[in-house]
């Protein structure tokens, strides 16, 4: 277990509760996640801090991943000047007109059957990519989707969390 501390994790552990809840907000719109991350602080290094985020993602109920997820934007369209959505996203970036008009129709469709946005991790993905999860997914039961949203969210939480723990 690593357990030397970042530049960034020491600012994240002395930050006062209030700003340390709104950086957590940042890396997940859940509420209950933030909490949990927030109220085992001081973390020695990464690694603890991974572990509680996974440990929060677990807890987290349906309610508590429909708001985590009302963070995050469609694939394709990532929120106007949010530097994070766009770098995360930067595998649609490049994508031809098609592709882009392919991903929107299958986010809508997938949106209608589930009630919420296509969630995948994005981060070194190719446009090609995401269309292919998509429609891979689209079939699934909405209990398997729910999971495999987790599993995503838990991914994209930890990229997050490093960016958080390197940044000074």
């Amino acid at each position: 277990m690593t357990t030397s501390s970042t530049p960034g994790l020491t600012r994240f552990n002395t930050l006062p509760a209030e700003e340390a809840a709104t950086v957590l907000h940042e890396v997940c719109a859940s509420t209950a996640w933030g909490s949990s991350v927030l109220a085992h602080r001081p973390y020695d290094g990464t690694e603890a801090l991974f572990s509680a985020s996974d440990a929060a993602m677990a807890q987290l109920t349906a309610e508590d991943l429909a708001e985590a997820m009302a963070g995050h934007p469609p694939i394709g369209r990532p929120k106007p000047g949010d530097p994070t959505s766009s770098r995360e996203q930067r595998g649609m970036a490049g994508a031809s007109e098609e592709l882009k008009a392919e991903m929107l129709e299958l986010n809508l469709a997938y949106q209608e059957r589930f009630g919420h946005v296509f969630l995948i991790c994005a981060t070194g993905a190719t446009g090609e990519q995401m269309r292919d999860a998509v429609k891979a997914r689209i079939g699934n039961s909405p209990e398997q989707e729910r999971e495999i949203v987790r599993t995503e969210l838990g991914k994209i939480n930890r990229i997050r969390l490093t960016r958080l723990a390197q940044d000074a």
